[in-house]
């Protein structure tokens, strides 16, 4: 499995991505991601500001899709939540999503293994990495605890009114 930065030319695969991973959710009973969130305009963001990348398999079929953003990240400033970095730079895991046609193979944990390793490797003035998810978003708490996130707060009604999300951190 390998990543690439997404161009403007990889938007409608990547809204395809989410809106499948907004369905997936949906099937779920999550309620997270259904509405307006994420935008056309919050993805085409992501792919202008180079914050955006599509993971492929072997077989170089594209199975997912993530945005990481660098600090600051306004959408943590409501946050009740203990970090474990409090200065140093820092990049936030948003948007992440596996096509549910390649669901079942271990490409969430690979994508989250290969974002981490490149940060880790390429980024050394990255100190920590940010992610969170809604509390009824349990595949996602769990691969986020799987990956040695440690959970260090909430956050109430950033993405939807009354919506609460945990949000997580790990140090590298």
């Amino acid at each position: 499995m390998y990543f690439k930065k997404a161009t403007l030319d990889d938007l409608d695969t990547i809204i395809d991505i989410l809106s499948d991973g907004r369905n997936q959710l949906a099937e779920a009973g999550v309620n997270q991601w259904q509405g307006d969130y994420p935008s056309h305009k919050q993805i085409t963001a992501d792919i202008m500001q180079g914050s955006a990348y599509l993971f492929n398999a072997d077989d170089n079929a594209t199975v997912g899709a993530v945005a990481v953003v660098p600090s600051p990240d306004k959408t943590y400033d409501t946050a009740k939540a203990e970090w474990l970095n409090t200065t140093a730079p820092y990049v936030v895991i948003h948007r992440v999503a596996i096509h549910s046609s390649h669901a079942g193979h271990g490409y969430a944990t690979q994508l989250f293994e290969k974002i981490i390793a490149h940060i880790a490797a390429d980024h050394p003035e990255i100190k920590s990495i940010r992610i969170d998810t809604h509390a009824d978003n349990q595949a996602m708490q769990h691969l986020i605890a799987k990956m040695n996130f440690k959970r260090v707060g909430e956050m109430v009604g950033v993405y939807h009114v009354d919506d609460v999300c945990y949000v997580y951190e790990k140090m590298l």
